[in-house]
């Protein structure tokens, strides 16, 4: 390459750089967003004008992956600390046990007014909740897994969560109660894998999906705009409604099935659909599913109650 071509390429390798140094703290923190956070801070070695630039990334991803504990610990403790904009997106997870640090990662990330998180650490025991968690006004998008939900006394709700998802949890009643009720704009619930929990309550006016994975003895809902309802309960939600006649079984099916009547979209498993039939006679379910569009069913097709009871699903549809 002749020295003019040279000096040409040097020219236009240094405008390139300084077009990108010379970006908006914004622009480049969304660009390091793109990197893991270990890398977003290596960038800090740059130049000076790259220095504090991983400090405004909106969108945060730590996994712990290879990373020791201890390094993993300073790694999320400066992230913490050190970032200086709003967190639109915290996303944690890990297979190391984090107890000790999780309150203060928890406190820490409060004042950055996150609008996503999802926490996902996955060592035993559960991971209990802090209050400061439940004081993050922005929040609309909360998945949490493998905790422990506990409501403080003064709980104001969630008013712009729009998706919450729960997942190898342990509550209670009114502690799921009151936190669904709380949050006025919810969408999309995801209960999966809970203890605690036996009479599910669920009262969201602008829900659209459901889906419950879980051990329950029965479920309430009230929840005009549900549109999606995937329930895949253990045969506790039917045992419970014990009795010699099978009556209570029936009743309770049939009012579940029937408070469903306006969903689009229906999943369920097939122990619930066998208290839907009387024996060995198709029976008349207690709602007409005028909208119903998609059915999944999980059934075995050798359970005669639970095929009349499809059947009868079908020509309600």
């Amino acid at each position: 390459m002749s020295t003019c071509k040279k000096a040409r390429a040097k020219s236009t390798s240094v405008v390139s750089s300084d077009r990108l140094s010379s970006l908006p703290p914004e622009i480049k923190g969304d660009i390091l967003s793109r990197l893991n956070v270990e890398e977003a801070v290596r960038t800090s070695t740059l130049s000076s004008t790259w220095r504090d630039a991983w400090t405004n990334m909106p969108k945060i991803f730590l996994r712990d992956g290879n990373f020791a504990r201890t390094k993993f610990v300073t790694l999320v403790d400066m992230v913490l600390s050190l970032h200086k904009g709003t967190v639109e997106k915290f996303d944690i997870s890990g297979s190391k046990t984090y107890h000790d640090e999780f309150g203060r990662w928890m406190l820490m990330l409060s004042r950055r007014s996150p609008r996503s998180i999802i926490m996902e650490l996955k060592s035993e025991p559960g991971y209990r909740i802090p209050s400061c968690l439940f004081s993050m006004g922005d929040l609309e998008f909360l998945h949490l897994q493998n905790c422990i939900i506990s409501l403080p006394l003064v709980f104001q709700g969630f008013k712009r969560l729009t998706r919450l998802s729960l997942k190898s949890f342990s509550s209670t009643d009114m502690d799921i109660q009151n936190l669904i009720s709380f949050c006025p704009v919810l969408s999309y619930l995801e209960l999966a894998s809970f203890e605690g929990i036996n009479h599910l309550t669920v009262q969201a006016p602008k829900l659209k999906l459901l889906y419950v994975v879980g051990d329950v003895e029965d479920i309430n809902f009230d929840a005009p705009n549900l549109e999606v309802a995937a329930l895949f309960l253990d045969q506790k939600a039917i045992a419970h409604h014990s009795d010699p006649t099978a009556l209570h079984k029936e009743s309770y099916a049939k009012q579940l099935v029937g408070s469903l009547s306006d969903i689009k979209t229906l999943a369920i498993t097939g122990f619930l659909l066998r208290y839907l039939s009387k024996g060995c006679i198709l029976t008349k379910l207690p709602a007409l599913f005028a909208r119903l569009e998609n059915i999944y069913l999980a059934i075995c097709f050798l359970d005669q109650r639970q095929f009349l009871a499809a059947c009868s699903l079908f020509q309600n549809a």
